[in-house]
């Protein structure tokens, strides 16, 4: 199927969908009540956390032992960029967001998002959430960005400030696909 996936029925009238063109693409339709699955991606926030001098780095829970990306999530109705990425590293990591300058915006189109990645100093403690397992204090200089997702925003970051990139290879095995990042 394509570009109605998760949806099978409509979510108004519960009518089977159709795959159909409209709108010059091929698309997921209700023919009862004319509801369309438009599928657009999803705007998803990333911070690079600038912590004590250096760049924090997070492990999902879910994720392969030794890979630590950026702290990211979805932005939520009502919040603008900012507020929202100060709302996730409070969230995830307990910390405090004192200034967030944006680095700029990335595709992701193999998940359908669309990455909104800020440079962000922060204070406070780490107290990471159930849905991180470990994290680990990076200097700038020893950052190894993937050459995707927010790995493209953290290659940019460093090349803002002279910092040489050394990009990496995502893992082989990931056990679900992130927004990337990169490790040390």
């Amino acid at each position: 199927m394509s570009s109605g996936d998760d949806y099978r029925f409509c979510p108004r009238c519960a009518t089977p969908l159709v795959e159909r063109e409209h709108a010059g693409r091929k698309r997921s339709l209700c023919a009862a009540c004319g509801w369309v699955h438009w599928d657009n991606p999803l705007p998803v926030l990333a911070a690079l956390v600038e912590y004590e001098g250096r760049i924090l780095l997070a492990r999902n829970a879910a994720w392969v032992e030794g890979m630590f990306a950026l702290i990211t999530g979805f932005m939520e109705r009502g919040e603008t960029p900012e507020a929202g990425v100060a709302r996730e590293l409070k969230e995830e990591t307990s910390l405090d967001v004192v200034r967030a300058d944006l680095i700029g915006v990335y595709e992701f189109t193999r998940k359908n998002e669309l990455i909104i990645a800020y440079h962000v100093e922060a204070t406070g403690t780490v107290q990471l959430s159930e849905e991180l397992v470990d994290y680990r204090l990076v200097a700038p200089e020893r950052l190894k960005p993937w050459r995707t997702g927010t790995g493209l925003a953290m290659a940019d970051w460093m090349r803002a400030r002279n910092l040489p990139v050394d990009f990496i290879d995502l893992p082989a095995r990931i056990a679900r696909p992130a927004a990337g990042g990169g490790q040390a």
